[in-house]
């Protein structure tokens, strides 16, 4: 576990988390088809090894944002098409996943939030966060690796213990004041990276699922932005929808299809309720 006050050099999750959102702010700037700086140009620029930066180019190439074309370099990957569960009028559920889970710090460390995660908190590149990534385990068993990223203004003196037992939700609520109130979510499919499949113990290019949330407060405030790797093999999100006219109707007829329901099964625009739940599959 890296901090702040142990040492000025970034750990190797956090050198891997900034190459990262380096390579995502190029993304975001620019227009899908527009290339991007060539893996020498990238490395010079970032002071970091090819092997490390190649590790974070490999992630973003996974989860389809970034191009590769043998000869030609990488580009902006094709849009992707969003599909919403279920609209923001709907009532919305998330049970507890299955097991006992449990956290194990990988590092813990006050940074400036850059141009990137600022954008997304709200706050001047310079404002500080407190950077997070930990390891989560079920019964014991590696599960996911989530990279959190914190408006250090909302909780000063957070510990590295708060983080690696109980609810972070609450502990935000009880020890810092902080009453979250609503995140967008969202997940792709992706594969784990050499780094990600030692600590999640698989084996490389494993399956995975993607997920980035952004947590906001009851005043509206953005609290937390996170992104998390659950192990594909293990882990699965089970929808619970209830069609037709028993479903609680909402105040206008949604339009478009939903997730694994084929286009015109709804035509007459019959209300979907929704609930969802992460299952941890059984190990084999």
């Amino acid at each position: 576990m890296n901090t702040e006050a142990e040492s000025g050099v970034p750990g190797p999750v956090l050198k891997r988390e900034l190459v990262r959102d380096h390579i995502l702010q190029l993304i975001e700037s620019q227009r899908p088809g527009d290339p991007i700086p060539s893996e020498r140009t990238l490395c010079a620029r970032l002071g970091v090894s090819r092997p490390t930066l190649r590790a974070a180019v490999d992630e973003l190439v996974a989860a389809g944002l970034l191009v590769r074309e043998h000869g030609r370099g990488m580009f902006v990957a094709p849009e992707k098409i969003t599909q919403e569960l279920v609209s923001g009028e709907q009532a919305m559920t998330v049970p507890q996943a299955d097991g006992v889970w449990s956290s194990r710090l990988l590092e813990f460390t006050t940074l400036r939030a850059g141009a990137r995660i600022g954008h997304r908190l709200r706050l001047s590149p310079a404002a500080k966060i407190v950077y997070v990534a930990r390891l989560r385990l079920v019964d014991g068993t590696p599960m996911a690796i989530e990279h959190l990223h914190i408006r250090a203004d909302l909780v000063p003196g957070l510990t590295p213990q708060e983080l690696e037992s109980g609810d972070l939700y609450d502990h935000l609520r009880r020890h810092h004041d902080v009453h979250v109130r609503e995140a967008v979510q969202g997940i792709e499919p992706t594969v784990v990276t050499r780094a990600e499949a030692e600590l999640l113990d698989v084996p490389e290019l494993s399956p995975a699922l993607l997920f980035e949330r952004l947590t906001s407060d009851v005043r509206g405030r953005p609290v937390e932005y996170v992104h998390s790797l659950y192990r594909g093999d293990r882990y699965r999100i089970v929808s619970r929808l209830t069609l037709g006219p028993t479903a609680e109707a909402a105040p206008e007829p949604s339009s478009g299809h939903h997730p694994g329901i084929p286009p015109g099964d709804f035509a007459h625009g019959d209300p979907v309720a929704s609930s969802t739940r992460g299952d941890v599959q059984q190990a084999p």
